[in-house]
């Protein structure tokens, strides 16, 4: 049996926490903020997360994680040189850091100490904006009931990026200061800098967009890999499938891409039935196909070319 203080609860994240429980008997106190852990159920009482993440949450918690590993990949490539031998020992690092800073990150989230987290089911949109959700009974009060009604979903991000920054920052400045002769004093450190801007963004981009980019990542998954394919092979004047064999960092470029293409296929069909899903992924190479198919219609080198001497 529930015993309320106060029977009216309002709001839509507003919820009675339990403060004393003795067999069938349960005392809730005032309609407030739930704690930290726990959001509120169709009845208005706080309850624990205790339900484990859906494949789709942790496809979410994958694609953020895997944006500042993209950025970190990019900017090493783009200051390496094309004559620096340093670059895929700093590729391994970047990797190193962002894999040790996800596995910290679920080691120190509850349950602490296990590669595996407790969360809250997100029910909407509006779970991921609580605090636009605070109700005025008077049109004077407000009752601020913000909590994070998607736990752990959206901190465990912030976690995220700390760690991957303090493990940057420990460990590649001497790595670039011992494997970098090929650059200069000015450039072997610019991948480092680039990622003190990337990560505040990074930060803004979820605490202000983090509902956004839940429901829109498979989305912007298949966008960005199809555009940055296109552009890279066009770039590279691959236009036939010997120039795409004639280097492996070509080769490693493709696969990564397809990997993206089934990671947004996945993620958008969410594997709710998989013998209907899975034919989805024989679209993978798809796009490559295209264009190497239709790359003789529009000659990317000619294009090139053409914008290098201002024509």
């Amino acid at each position: 049996m529930a015993v309320d203080i106060q029977p009216a609860c309002l709001g839509l994240y507003c919820g009675k926490t339990l403060l004393f429980k003795n067999g069938s008997t349960e005392l809730y106190g005032e309609c407030g903020v739930c704690p930290r852990g726990q959001r509120t159920n169709a009845q208005k009482y706080c309850q624990p997360c205790t339900e484990s993440p859906e494949l789709y949450d942790w496809l979410y918690l994958g694609f953020m994680a895997m944006l500042p590993l993209v950025l970190h990949w990019f900017f090493i490539e783009w200051y390496s040189g094309k004559k620096s031998s340093s670059a895929l020992l700093q590729h391994a690092t970047a990797l190193f850091e962002c894999g040790a800073a996800a596995a910290i990150t679920l080691l120190v989230s509850e349950p602490v100490g296990v590669l595996y987290i407790r969360s809250c089911r997100v029910l909407m949109l509006s779970d991921w904006y609580t605090m636009l959700y605070n109700p005025s009974p008077d049109y004077v009060t407000t009752v601020h009931c913000t909590h994070e009604a998607v736990y752990p979903l959206y901190t465990i991000v912030f976690i995220y990026y700390a760690f991957c920054l303090v493990l940057m920052m420990l460990l590649r400045p001497l790595l670039v200061k011992k494997i970098a002769c090929g650059l200069g004093k000015s450039d072997r450190f610019k991948s480092i800098y680039a990622a003190l801007y990337f990560f505040p963004i990074l930060t803004v981009l979820q605490a202000v967009g983090g509902g956004l980019l839940y429901y829109a990542f498979p989305y912007i998954i298949l966008v960005l890999s199809l555009v940055t394919l296109a552009v890279y092979m066009s770039a590279s004047e691959i236009e036939n499938c010997y120039d795409l064999l004639v280097r492996k960092k070509r080769l490693i470029v493709l696969f990564s891409h397809w990997l993206l293409h089934a990671y947004g296929i996945i993620s958008i069909s969410r594997v709710d039935k998989l013998e209907q899903d899975l034919p989805l992924l024989a679209l993978v190479p798809t796009p490559a196909l295209f264009y190497l198919f239709t790359a003789k219609f529009t000659e990317p080198s000619r294009i090139l070319s053409e914008g290098a001497n201002g024509h």
